[in-house]
């Protein structure tokens, strides 16, 4: 339980101070979140941690009191033409929010210009205290391990770490062998969800950001994966149940199973 996170993903839109609370009343001590959110069919009010200084001292009373700790700011990510440094401010707003790290993905195709974005991102976290993980995917510019692997090495700080996420390692090529073959201090933060091994949405990104599977439902090796990777990291859950969300389950009966589901993983880890 003291690894464990919940991913933005797995709310599906859920403001902050109630997602902090969830993680708290699912007993966990870390909750990921993300600056605002994108519109929901499930009533829930957009919000913005931008804009919005009210919201912002009350997710920080609310961390404060139920004794979490946001272990993830999600949503830096690059683009074409954009500089790295407009988002100084969101740096900021998650530091001022306790949170351990960023995370950052690249859309641009240039592999050079992104490595010297990532450079410059992962410099203005470390000078307000936070560590910089990078996300691969299928369908972005870093989308497979070993392309993460070489943008960790070619940025060369020990506060860029890769960020492991299972459903995206094992479908785009890589499995616990690959994993055990990396250095564990360039590893920072573990995602967990489960899927087949074949996709059964043809889209990739539907699938990702709304339809996974609780882990251990699906086909991936997931204590395989566990056991390959450091024992210390938080793992977040990013399991999105678009479909179960849409029947009337709320997020804590979603995540609770989730919860379940992963110590009985992490217990077999520990066992081993």
């Amino acid at each position: 339980m003291e690894r464990l996170s919940i991913e933005p993903l797995s709310v599906l839109g859920l403001p902050p101070v109630e997602s902090v609370g969830l993680a708290a009343d699912l007993g966990l001590q870390y909750v990921a979140l993300a600056l605002s959110a994108l519109p929901n069919p499930y009533g829930y009010p957009p919000f913005s941690l931008r804009d919005d200084l009210a919201l912002r001292r009350e997710t920080r009373a609310a961390l404060r009191d139920r004794g979490v700790t946001v272990s993830l700011g999600d949503g830096f990510v690059l683009h074409p033409g954009r500089d790295i440094r407009d988002l100084a401010g969101d740096v900021a707003i998650m530091a001022e929010l306790g949170a351990q790290r960023i995370n950052t993905v690249t859309f641009d195709p240039d592999f050079g210009r992104s490595v010297d974005q990532f450079g410059v991102l992962a410099e203005m976290a470390a000078e307000l205290g936070l560590a910089t993980t990078l996300e691969f995917s299928p369908g972005l510019t870093i989308a497979d391990l070993p392309t993460a692997l070489a943008a960790v090495r070619a940025v060369g700080r020990p506060d860029f770490r890769l960020l492991i996420d299972t459903m995206h390692l094992v479908r785009s090529g890589s499995g616990p062998a690959e994993v055990a073959a990396v250095d564990p201090d360039l590893i920072g933060y573990i995602q967990l969800s489960d899927v087949p091994l074949v996709p059964t949405i043809p889209d990739y990104m539907e699938e990702a950001c709304f339809e996974r599977m609780v882990p251990g439902t699906g086909e991936l090796p997931l204590l395989e994966i566990l056991e390959a990777l450091p024992r210390h990291l938080v793992i977040g859950l990013e399991v999105p149940l678009r479909s179960q969300a849409d029947a009337g389950v709320g997020p804590h009966d979603r995540l609770s199973r989730c919860v379940d589901a992963a110590q009985k993983l992490l217990v077999q880890v520990t066992d081993r």
